[in-house]
């Protein structure tokens, strides 16, 4: 990339940082109460605006070499907090909170550009089977000290797409044939997403166990 394509580049990610600027003025001065709708659509905006941003930026960033673009994923999947880890063949993956399904084209490279590098880093250091009678469970856990109307149905989330990606590692098959889908909503002291992945025959366990371990947590705060 020439020096006046990077110019043109920069030119649009300022562009985009000024309208981005406006929706956040915006949401500065608009009562939640009064008006929560208003403000789950600018902040839904700001909030894709501002990984379009970054999608952008990873572009000037990828224009070196692919030693710049590898160190650069595994940052961004460290700063996401997106974590893997297999426990006795349960594979657990945390990511951030899951937007609602764009009503709009936008470029959903910011969650999953470094959740496919990551997933891809696993595989090297890690022995995997492909899993193939098998539950999916999507817990989405909300901050509690926040509104309790911020939770959203299930239906209306991105979870077809981190399937997807989960599946090219990790699944012989996401069809029904062979998966089962298990979804939950918990209260936590942040916003994020955790997906465990096991055999059905570990599932009611599992499922049991973590029930009671959420008890017994809610039973001390």
């Amino acid at each position: 990339m020439d020096k006046k394509s990077i110019f043109q580049q920069t030119e649009k990610i300022e562009n985009e940082i000024t309208k981005l600027k406006n929706i956040i003025y915006a949401l500065q001065t608009t009562d939640i109460e009064k008006y929560g709708a208003n403000y789950e659509e600018l902040s839904s905006d700001a909030a894709y605006k501002a990984e379009r941003i970054t999608c952008q930026l990873r572009r000037l960033v990828y224009t070196t070499n692919c030693t710049g673009k590898s160190e650069y994923l595994k940052h961004a999947a460290e700063a996401q907090g997106i974590r893997i880890s297999l426990d006795n063949g349960i594979l657990s993956v945390t990511l951030p909170a899951l937007f609602p399904k764009r009503k709009i084209k936008s470029n959903t490279a910011f969650l999953q550009e470094p959740l496919n590098f990551a997933l891809q880093e696993f595989v090297k250091e890690h022995k995997i089977d492909l899993y193939r009678n098998f539950v999916v469970c999507f817990i989405q856990i909300y901050d509690r000290s926040l509104p309790m109307k911020r939770i959203r149905d299930y239906d209306n989330l991105e979870f077809k797409q981190i399937l997807d990606i989960i599946s090219t590692y990790m699944l012989l098959d996401d069809s029904g044939r062979f998966c089962d889908i298990h979804h939950s909503t918990e209260l936590g002291d942040r916003d994020y997403t955790a997906v465990y992945i096991m055999d059905k025959s570990v599932f009611p366990g599992w499922l049991r166990d973590h029930k009671n371990a959420l008890k017994n947590i809610s039973d001390n705060l």
